[in-house]
C-alpha cells in the first residue's frame, strides 16, 4: 500500500510539473525562475540530492542557468572550467550519460574527486535539444550509488524535452540567431542575479542558497522578474536591506465574534 501511495503521489507530481511547464508556452515567463523550479522539482521526482541545468550561449559555451543548491552550482562550474564531466559529455554526444558510482573508475577523474568530496556518489545527465540543435542538459546528482531505472530516465528526458520547448516557445527562436540572442540574454541575466545574491548574502550574513531564496521571494511578492529586481538592487534603485532582511507581514487581527 505504501508503494502504491508513493507511486500515485509521484505521478501527480510529474503531471503537475508537465502542466506548469506547458502553461509557460502561453505566458510571459521568467526563464531563470522556471528552470530553477524545474531543478527543484527534478530532485523531488527522482529522489536525487540535487539537480542543475546548463544552457549553451551564442559562442557554444555552456553556462549554469539553474541549480537546486549553491554547492551544485559550484560543481557544475567546476565541470565547465575543467572541461570534463558527465554534463559536458552529455552535451557533446547529445545522449544520456550515467555513472552509477563515482568512487570507482571514472572517465572524469578530477570531476569525480570533486563530486565525491561534495558528497555525491552517482550522476545522470540528460540532453536538452530541439530538432537536433543542442540547448544544454539537465543533471541529477545523488548521494547514493546506483543508476536511474529506464522508466526514470525516460521521464527525465521528457521533462528536459518540454523544458527545451518552453525555452524555444516562440517560432522564430528556432532560427539560430534568435535562439542565441535569447539564451545569451538569459546567461547575462544570471550574472546580474549572482551579483545580487552576493550583495544579499553579505548584507544579511546568510549563505548563497538563502540569499537566492530571499531574492526570489521578493520578486514573487512584488510581481517583479528576478532579473529586473537584481538589476535594480545592483544599481541601488531598490533598497538592499528590504530584500536582504525582509520583515514578516503583519496579519490582520481577527474580529471578535458577535454574541448570538
Amino acid at each position: 500500500m505504501a508503494d502504491s501511495a508513493h507511486n500515485l503521489d509521484r505521478e501527480h507530481l510529474a503531471t503537475t510539473t508537465f502542466v506548469e511547464l506547458a502553461r509557460q508556452l502561453v505566458s510571459d515567463f521568467d526563464l531563470i525562475d522556471t528552470l530553477t523550479a524545474l531543478a527543484a522539482r527534478s530532485v523531488e521526482l527522482f529522489s536525487a540530492a540535487h539537480a542543475g541545468i546548463l544552457l549553451v550561449d551564442e559562442h557554444g559555451n555552456l553556462g549554469v542557468m539553474a541549480a537546486s543548491s549553491e554547492e551544485t552550482r559550484l560543481l557544475e562550474l567546476f565541470q565547465i572550467q575543467n572541461d570534463q564531466g558527465p554534463c559536458l559529455d552529455c552535451f557533446h554526444t547529445r545522449t544520456v550519460v550515467i555513472h552509477p558510482d563515482l568512487t570507482t573508475s571514472s572517465p572524469w577523474p578530477e570531476f569525480a574527486v570533486e563530486a565525491v568530496d561534495a558528497g555525491y556518489r552517482s550522476v545522470c545527465a540528460v540532453p536538452m535539444q530541439l530538432a537536433d540543435v543542442p540547448f544544454g542538459c539537465l543533471n541529477l546528482f545523488s548521494t547514493e550509488p546506483g543508476s536511474l531505472s529506464a522508466r526514470d530516465v525516460a521521464l527525465a528526458q521528457a521533462l528536459a524535452d518540454v523544458a527545451t520547448i518552453t525555452i524555444a516557445q516562440d517560432r522564430t527562436v528556432r532560427e539560430a540567431t534568435i535562439r542565441e540572442e535569447q539564451l545569451q540574454y538569459a546567461l547575462n541575466s544570471r550574472i546580474v542575479i549572482e551579483q545580487a545574491k552576493g550583495m544579499i548574502a553579505e548584507r544579511a550574513n546568510v549563505d548563497m542558497d538563502e540569499a537566492f531564496t530571499r531574492l526570489r521571494n521578493h520578486s514573487r511578492n512584488h510581481n517583479l522578474r528576478m532579473t529586473e529586481l537584481a538589476q535594480q538592487l545592483t544599481v541601488g534603485v531598490i533598497d538592499l536591506g528590504v530584500v536582504a532582511n525582509p520583515q514578516p507581514r503583519n496579519r490582520q487581527p481577527r474580529k471578535p465574534r458577535q454574541p448570538a
